[in-house]
C-alpha cells in the first residue's frame, strides 16, 4: 500500500496529522473549499434526499444564483462527489445525483451543518453580547 493510500485510510488521516491540509499547494485545499462552500454544502445536503434536476436545486437551495449553482455542480462533479446526467432531448433535461463518494462527505457536511442549526441559540446569544459591548 502506498504512503497516500495509507495516509486517507483512517478517519484522522495521518496526512492531516503531518500538516498536508495546511501545505499551501495541498490539492485537498480545493476539495474542502468545495465541500464546505456555501453553494456546496448547501448542494450535498439537498442531494442526500435524491436525485434533482437543475431548476430543483435552485428552488430547493434558496438565494443561489443560477451562476454560482452551476459552478458548485462542476466543482462537485469534478472532485467525483456528484454524477451529472444529460438526456439529449430538447429543452435540455439535466439530473444530479451523489456518488457513493458524494453521498460518504454530505453525510459529512450534513452533521456539520445539523450541529450548527442546534447551536443557534448558543451562537445568538454570542452575537447579541457582542452587539450589547459595541453599543
Amino acid at each position: 500500500m502506498s504512503d497516500l493510500t495509507e495516509e486517507r485510510s483512517g478517519t484522522l488521516s495521518e496526512a492531516m496529522e503531518r500538516g498536508h491540509l495546511f501545505a499551501e499547494a495541498c490539492p485537498s485545499r480545493d476539495v474542502l473549499k468545495h465541500l464546505t462552500s456555501r453553494w456546496g454544502l448547501l448542494v450535498m445536503i439537498a442531494l442526500l434526499s435524491g436525485t434533482h434536476r437543475f431548476s430543483e436545486l435552485r428552488r430547493k437551495i434558496n438565494g443561489v444564483s443560477e451562476r454560482m449553482l452551476s459552478q458548485s455542480l462542476q466543482w462537485l462533479e469534478e472532485d467525483g462527489m456528484i454524477d451529472r446526467v444529460s438526456y439529449p432531448v430538447v429543452p435540455p433535461h439535466v439530473e444530479y445525483s451523489l456518488t457513493p463518494m458524494g453521498r460518504e462527505a454530505a453525510e459529512k457536511v450534513r452533521a456539520l451543518a445539523d450541529w450548527i442549526e442546534v447551536s443557534m441559540p448558543r451562537i445568538d446569544a454570542v452575537w447579541a453580547e457582542k452587539r450589547r459591548k459595541a453599543d
